[in-house]
């Protein structure tokens, strides 16, 4: 509900916790708003999202010693649709939906055109990650997982596909990566040691 954690993530993260495994991840978590995939995925991107997944996690900290992950995303060009059991199918800003962004004006198949970010938008979504990082620690994970494959914001800044910048984040393989190790950097900076 708006990207915070409801009775059914209680009932299956918590389910998942007691399940005898080492290592338990949330599911891909948005650091924008315009970063979900649909309407109804789960969100760091605003501190009344801590309060209900601390509810969650500490419930799973109470009955099991499994260790407890996020994982942080910008979905990028993939954004904007309906959820997968309603076929993903396109949500345009008329009808409910968002912009999307990505490296370049480039669409992914089957998907609305995204906007490609400007320096400004790429500054400011750097900082969401660190911002959904620093949200993390504080409910109390263990570790991050940055996600960057499936089509998403940082797999479309690494894919000459889906990158079709001239500029220093895009080109040769180096600027191509640079968007990536700077979310690593904004992350690394704001996420202790431990």
């Amino acid at each position: 509900e708006h990207g915070r954690a409801t009775d059914w993530h209680l009932m299956h993260l918590g389910h998942l916790a007691m399940s005898g495994a080492g290592l338990l991840f949330t599911e891909a978590t948005a650091v924008e708003r315009e970063g979900r995939i649909s309407k109804h995925d789960i969100g760091m991107w605003s501190d009344d999202q801590i309060e209900p997944l601390r509810r969650v996690i500490h419930f799973c900290r109470e009955h099991s010693r499994i260790k407890l992950g996020m994982q942080l995303y910008h979905a990028g060009r993939k954004g904007s649709v309906t959820v997968a059991w309603e076929g993903l199918k396109p949500i345009p800003p008329a009808a409910g939906g968002w912009t999307i962004w990505s490296p370049s004006a480039s669409a992914h198949p089957g998907r609305a055109v995204p906007v490609a970010l400007d320096h400004a938008g790429i500054k400011r979504v750097i900082a969401a990650f660190a911002a959904a990082a620093r949200r993390a620690d504080a409910i109390g994970f263990d570790l991050l997982e940055i996600h960057g494959a499936h089509g998403y914001l940082i797999h479309s800044f690494l894919s000459p596909f889906g990158n079709q910048r001239t500029d220093d984040y895009g080109g040769n393989r180096a600027g191509r990566m640079r968007f990536a190790l700077e979310v690593f950097d904004a992350i690394r900076a704001v996420w202790p040691e431990r």
